[in-house]
């Protein structure tokens, strides 16, 4: 009896299989005596929702199932042949909670709704659906039969449920909080595998890490998550005929949107040369307004001489793409054929105002900064001390060691930019990169007997070198705040940018008050870059618009506020053109806007919105209506 007992495998007795025909039970038993819950004798898994599951689980393709590691393609076939087979049509109504007795649970239920079909008809004349075995089966067939069916069911969910393109948008608004608008339900485990067949796609197909950051990646996996498991993904023919006709409808309506924008509250044209691998020379344009960035063409100038009249001719036609009338301003590079070109079209159009770019012209303070006499020399010392280290890998590991994985470049958008981030970075790392240098591993590397070995350890063992560093940088920070704004696709930056660039002209004033000559020459740099071509009057009438900057300019400096309205006074009388009655409007909405009087800005609910509104829509009740 006990050689019997011992020798007892409740995977083989028949008793803990279900009697039927379903190709699961070949795989699967009852553990214990709760005939919901199946263990997969392949794997050992533990299921309790049944032998559907089980099948689901040696199919796999169910987002919340876990694939079986040890079914093969045949099992595969098996289950899927069987799930098409049993998969019936049912009209709606059905309860479909009641458990089979036999164990046969994993019917596929397509609904099926008759448009128009009247429920006296449904119930009265319809012929019940033929029950194909099991009492339980029978019961839902007379439950269907004699329930009345409706002629239209819709599920609330979906209606409620919003697009993935506004989800996005949401998580990106200021103060959105991200935990809540992520959640799902799924545990970190769940999510890790989802993240994991995401990650293997990119690896397999080269694609670059950063698309994860663009919102119509974002998009996609939101889509994917709503539309839940087995979803059929696009095929060849979809990827790159239908779904791009559509896409091109979309676009046409999304330029449509734009067009409204413009008409409403007018817009920039940007203009922005470069050239490709092929050496052609292009000139890309696009309209800014407050619905977004939108692209308007390229154009290949590669045969042309770039003079002023001609950059004048393409920017002309664009803006009659536009409408003359919807263009504030156009905005170009500040090279002498682009700024001869935007003298040109503003004696063309009365109403237009030029303007260089500002993050061009943020590059080029930078540029100055870094040809100063006391930073140059000890940059290319810096260059050439990063370039030691990341040319020599054994040096480049033992360096992040020492660093706690911190890299000491920091590429940037531009050019300089990066320089001076890259200082920023060595000297956040001065003392690891000391340390490093007076290490054994240093001291006994054949490099440190090398010419350039030796250089490079007198520069970075250098006092002066470090102190030169921390001048740079506080040279170069300010500037680099203001172009991170200016370089920022959430916000408009013109209603910030006086304001930013009169707080980085005091922050240099501040760190440098006691080394006149140093200061001096930032000043230079800042006339000859900054107040000679970028102080626009548009750009002070904005700063007179933007409530979370002028009212503390008031408090502070009275007689700035004041040219800031005579600033705002001649832009609109340029942008008027005579028109004298709304211009007298437009003086008496101002005057209440700066002495806070009137419905729109003396109660409560607008003096606390200054700061939490952008000016758009502060002012849109007032200015734009």
């Amino acid at each position: 009896m006990a050689d019997t007992a011992e020798a007892y495998d409740p995977k083989k007795d028949p008793k803990r299989r279900a009697k039927s025909k379903d190709p699961g039970w070949k795989y699967a038993y009852w553990p214990t005596e709760d005939k919901q819950v199946v263990e997969c004798l392949l794997c050992g898994k533990v299921m309790s929702s049944g032998i559907k599951r089980l099948k689901q689980h040696l199919l796999g393709g169910y987002g919340d199932v876990l694939v079986c590691e040890k079914t093969t393609t045949e099992i595969m076939k098996e289950m899927q042949a069987w799930i098409d087979k049993k998969r019936r049509k049912m009209p709606l109504g059905i309860d479909d909670t009641e458990e089979q007795e036999d164990g046969d649970q994993d019917d596929e239920v397509e609904e099926v709704v008759a448009v128009g079909q009247q429920a006296s008809q449904a119930s009265c004349t319809s012929a019940p659906p033929v029950a194909s075995s099991g009492t339980a089966s029978k019961k839902r067939a007379a439950a269907a039969f004699f329930k009345p069916a409706p002629t239209k069911q819709l599920k609330i969910a979906p209606l409620l449920l919003k697009s993935p393109e506004e989800l996005v948008r949401l998580r990106h608004a200021p103060g959105a909080k991200q935990l809540s608008l992520y959640r799902s339900g799924k545990s970190d485990a769940e999510r890790n595998v989802a993240v994991k067949y995401i990650c293997k796609f990119l690896y397999d197909n080269a694609i670059a890490f950063n698309v994860v950051n663009s919102r119509s990646f974002e998009e996609m996996v939101e889509a994917i998550g709503q539309y839940g498991h087995g979803l059929k993904p696009p095929s060849y023919y979809e990827a790159s005929d239908k779904y791009i006709k559509e896409a091109v409808s979309d676009l046409s309506d999304m330029r449509k949107k734009h067009e409204l924008a413009w008409r409403t509250y007018g817009c920039t044209l940007m203009s922005d040369a470069w050239s490709d691998r092929k050496q052609r020379h292009l000139v890309n344009f696009l309209v800014n307004s407050p619905e977004g960035t939108f692209f308007l063409g390229s154009v290949n100038a590669s045969s042309e001489t770039h003079d002023a009249a001609y950059l004048a001719g393409l920017l002309g036609q664009k803006m009659e793409e536009i409408g003359v009338d919807n263009v504030v301003q156009i905005c170009t590079d500040n090279g002498s054929n682009y700024k001869a070109a935007g003298r040109m079209l503003m004696e063309k159009y009365p109403k237009l105002y030029w303007t260089p770019c500002a993050a061009h012209c943020l590059d080029l303070m930078l540029e100055d900064i870094a040809k100063i006499d006391r930073f140059k020399d000890w940059i290319v010392k810096a260059k050439r001390v990063t370039t030691f280290v990341y040319r020599h890998l054994k040096l480049l590991d033992k360096m992040r060691e020492y660093t706690g994985g911190n890299e000491l470049v920091r590429p940037a958008a531009t050019r300089f930019a990066t320089t001076f981030y890259t200082l920023q970075s060595m000297h956040k790392n001065k003392e690891a990169l000391r340390k490093l240098f007076v290490s054994d591993f240093w001291t006994k590397n054949k490099l440190a007997k090398t010419e350039t070995g030796k250089h490079v350890y007198e520069v970075v063992m250098s006092m002066t070198f470090w102190n030169v560093v921390e001048d740079c940088i506080r040279a170069s920070h300010p500037v680099l705040i203001v172009l991170r704004l200016v370089d920022g696709d959430e916000n408009p930056a013109m209603p910030q940018l006086t304001a930013a660039m009169e707080m980085c002209k005091n922050k240099l004033n501040e760190s440098f008050s006691r080394k006149p000559p140093l200061l001096e020459k930032l000043m230079q740099i800042f006339r000859k870059r900054w107040d000679d071509q970028m102080m626009q009057k548009l750009h002070g009438a904005a700063l007179f618009l933007n409530p979370g900057r002028f009212f503390d300019i008031m408090e502070n400096d009275l007689d700035y506020a004041q040219t800031l309205r005579m600033i705002f006074n001649q832009v609109v009388t340029k942008m008027m053109d005579g028109d004298e009655e709304m211009i007298a409007t437009i003086d008496v909405l101002a005057d209440d806007y700066q002495q806070v009087r009137g419905d729109c800005f003396d109660t409560k609910i607008a003096i606390n919105g200054r700061k939490r509104k952008s000016p758009r829509e502060f002012l849109s009740l007032s200015f734009i209506h």
